[in-house]
């Protein structure tokens, strides 16, 4: 396809979930109290976007991924969270 015609199809539905990005980051920073890992790992993979490589959805769903390959003992909660937390120190 040509990228006139990807645009046609997809950029209303792109537009769509920009704005619903920013209004979920516009209602945390309204939010009390401090943020979690998520919010810096959240805004890490946004600066992916701003590539030009075409693996900008790979490299998001990397900045947000556990890069480790050992075990851990035990799981610190029932599920998952959507975002790594990167070991302190």
């Amino acid at each position: 396809m040509t990228r006139n015609e990807l645009l046609d199809l997809y950029f209303m539905d792109a537009r769509a979930k920009l704005i619903d990005l920013a209004a979920f980051l516009d209602r945390v920073d309204r939010g009390s109290g401090d943020a979690d890992f998520r919010l810096a790992a959240f805004r890490d993979s946004m600066k992916e976007l701003a590539g030009d490589q075409p693996t900008r959805a790979r490299d998001v769903l990397l900045s947000l991924s556990d890069p480790t390959s050992e075990p851990i003992e035990k799981s610190p909660g029932k599920g998952a969270v959507g975002a790594w937390k990167k070991a302190e120190g």
